[in-house]
């Protein structure tokens, strides 16, 4: 066990922002604050690396309270890197990262061969070799963090806190941050403790969710365990959108007010379709779907209504029956292009009924792919090539219809 809180309280002054923190990091883990702004990650940072002190409890580092350790103490198990940008004047990104040997050198020391070594490795591990030289100044947001994470390991430190250390990165350096990060608990065994927004990254990366909120932890464990839906809706208060731990990431719910559409799909022809639709404000039906298809769990995410189907079995006729209820009740229905097998078969018995009442059916099939499938029926259908050509005819149908109703 590298950290512990007993009881920990923190905050400013004598205000409390989190009571009765009790957790320990053990050697390797890679430990997530997730929580609202002003939840207090921050603030449990800070005074876990003793730069607050608590307002109650303790934390130990190494089973030593802190509250006793120098501040030399510190510096050689613990290494921070926080939000708040740093002043280099002219110095290089080497000279950054040369400041972490700071507690093997003393601050007038002077950098020998290993600490030169210790510097170039660091800088190796984060992938910035090619920056070294360069001043730190006129390093981009992505280049400063990796900067920053090279300073830390030059520490050599058992513990690294990070605060948002992929906030105002672009996608290629966020995953590579998160992965560097990674790296070092599995092959140096540090422990890695970062506050994040990314909750989807935290899925995918951390060992252990901490979940803060209303001045306390919400819930704490393994992000598998506990970045569920509801628990994820709680922590955000999020409503019109959903958190899937399927999926590992966010889906936008789409608009119960919305125009209504039927989408055919399955085996994730449906999963953009679902978000396209969505973005542009209707309400999705959706079926037959197996419940162990990709598609089933994206629609469930976005809110759909979806006509399942147990996995592995072929559709009823009565899960059928539902699907046409569904259908009969909406103006257009979509295509997804689903692949078809022997399990699936009436799913293209609704596309045809479809058809045969008159309604608007895009498909994003090919006209010869189609026909192979429909028959003559397939004159009838309107065909897309890509999502811009779908949604623009879905609009125009939905336009179509509103003209006509305000005629009438």
């Amino acid at each position: 066990m590298i950290l512990r809180t007993d009881k920990l309280t923190v905050g400013y002054g004598k205000k409390i922002v989190v009571a009765d923190i009790n957790v320990m990091l053990m050697k390797g883990q890679f430990v997530c604050l997730l929580g609202p702004n002003g939840s207090g990650k921050s603030t449990i940072l800070k005074t876990i690396v003793h730069i607050l002190a608590p307002l109650g409890g303790e934390v130990y580092l190494n089973e030593r309270e802190i509250s006793r350790m120098t501040n030399q103490d510190m510096a050689k198990t613990t290494a921070v890197v926080l939000t708040e940008p740093i002043s280099a004047g002219l110095l290089t990104a080497y000279d950054v990262v040369m400041l972490g040997r700071y507690p093997h050198t003393g601050f007038m020391g002077k950098p020998a061969v290993k600490d030169n070594e210790k510097v170039i490795e660091a800088l190796k591990m984060v992938n910035a070799e090619n920056i070294a030289q360069r001043y730190f100044s006129e390093l981009s947001d992505g280049e400063k963090q990796k900067t920053l994470l090279a300073r830390a390991l030059a520490q050599e430190p058992q513990l690294i806190v990070l605060d948002e250390p992929t906030s105002h990165l672009d996608a290629r350096h966020r995953i590579e941050v998160m992965l560097i990060l990674r790296q070092l608990t599995q092959e140096k065994g540090v422990t890695v403790i970062a506050s994040l927004h990314d909750i989807d990254l935290a899925m995918k990366a951390c060992d252990v969710a901490i979940l803060i909120k209303d001045e306390h932890i919400l819930a704490c464990g393994t992000p598998e365990d506990v970045l569920k839906e509801d628990l994820v809706a709680e922590l955000y208060g999020m409503e019109k959108a959903t958190f899937s731990g399927y999926l590992g990431g966010v889906e936008l719910k789409g608009n119960q007010a919305g125009s209504r559409i039927f989408v055919v799909a399955g085996a994730g022809s449906g999963a953009s379709v679902y978000r396209a639709l969505t973005k542009h404000g209707f309400f999705i039906i959706t079926g037959v779907l197996s419940e162990n298809d990709i598609d089933f769990h994206i629609a469930a995410a976005v809110g759909a209504t979806v006509v399942k189907s147990p996995a592995y079995d072929v559709i009823s006729q009565n899960t059928y029956a539902d699907a046409l209820k569904l259908l009969d009740g909406v103006a257009q229905v979509i295509d997804a292009g689903f692949p078809v097998g022997a399990m699936n078969q009436p799913n293209l018995d609704l596309i045809r009924w479809a058809l045969d009442k008159g309604k608007t059916v895009h498909t994003l099939r090919s006209e010869a792919e189609a026909e192979a499938l429909y028959g003559a029926n397939a004159a009838r259908l309107v065909y897309s090539r890509d999502f811009f050509e779908l949604m623009s005819a879905v609009r125009r149908v939905v336009s179509t219809d509103h003209n006509h109703l305000s005629r009438t």
